[in-house]
């Protein structure tokens, strides 16, 4: 059996760093509760493994019950200022891993929103990017989903504003391109501006040439995952053989018996299960 990787997967910088954040403030605070604002990344046996030393995750609605001065993480989505209020009034210890290219949105949204622009932000109504973005923005934010909610865009003015589009960083490329072509028939004065993050696009691409060399792709990743589940929509329709498997365990028997199987991760995927989903291919096939 040939295994073979695809050349972008795993962690992206901004997971990375929230990850390596919050190992050393367990370590340096051993013994003691470091909260993080919402799952750290979307892996559920990575969260085991931290909250096994020390890590709890809480919701916003919690903060009020926190002690003053709780260590506290906010992920690489980020959160709105409203947030990041109420942890000051609670005198926490703010460690804001919040992904540079996220900040970036945050602080384009408010810019241009203030400046009486519109603001439109492709992406996931419910992920915590799109909530956290929207806090920034002023009253002329629109958020939509996909290019049917573009097509049923009620614009003010008839469409006569200057509008901005946006996206959320792990969106669909493809998707982003549908809503950018029915916006511009919409939108007479619209400035694009792609904010998808390169390593959406790079893991993306790489998948596609992986299916081209394999009997079968795994896609090795969080099911809670937005970015996970996209790379699971691709791989499924360049590849007969797709399966998304948080770990080892989940691997289908018949990718087993293929000549080549491919392995992808999601962007919040550790590199210690992706090596372990590899290990346990190898071992049965030597075996």
């Amino acid at each position: 059996m040939e295994i073979i990787r695809a050349s972008v997967l795993g962690f992206c910088f901004g997971v990375r760093r929230a990850v390596e954040l919050a190992e050393k403030a367990l370590q340096e605070n051993s013994g003691e509760k470091v909260y993080s604002l919402g799952p750290l990344i979307h892996n559920e046996n990575f969260l085991e493994k931290l909250n096994s030393k020390g890590l709890e995750i809480i919701e916003e609605n919690q903060i009020e019950f926190l002690d003053e001065g709780s260590v506290v993480i906010i992920r690489a989505h980020g959160v709105g200022p409203d947030v990041f209020k109420q942890l000051e009034q609670k005198k926490c210890h703010i460690l804001d891993a919040t992904c540079p290219r996220v900040k970036a949105s945050q602080k384009m949204v408010e810019r241009y929103t203030n400046q009486n622009d519109y603001v439109i932000l492709s992406g996931d109504k419910n992920h915590g990017e799109v909530i956290g973005i929207a806090g920034y923005a002023g009253k002329n934010f629109i958020q939509i989903q996909n290019k049917e909610e573009a097509e049923n865009l009620n614009l003010p003015e008839n469409g006569e504003i200057n509008a901005i589009l946006m996206s959320q960083t792990t969106y669909s490329e493809k998707e982003f391109d549908q809503i950018e072509m029915i916006l511009r028939k919409k939108i007479k004065n619209i400035d694009v501006m792609n904010t998808i993050c390169p390593a959406t696009r790079e893991r993306q691409e790489a998948l596609v040439e992986l299916c081209k060399n394999v009997d079968g792709v795994l896609v090795v990743g969080g099911k809670k995952s937005a970015n996970t589940k996209r790379l699971f929509q691709t791989a499924a329709a360049n590849c007969k053989n797709a399966a998304l498997i948080q770990t080892a365990s989940e691997i289908p028997t018949e990718f087993y018996k293929m000549s080549a199987v491919g392995i992808t991760a999601g962007a919040s995927t550790p590199d210690e299960i992706i090596e372990a989903v590899e290990k346990s291919l190898c071992i049965y096939y030597n075996n």
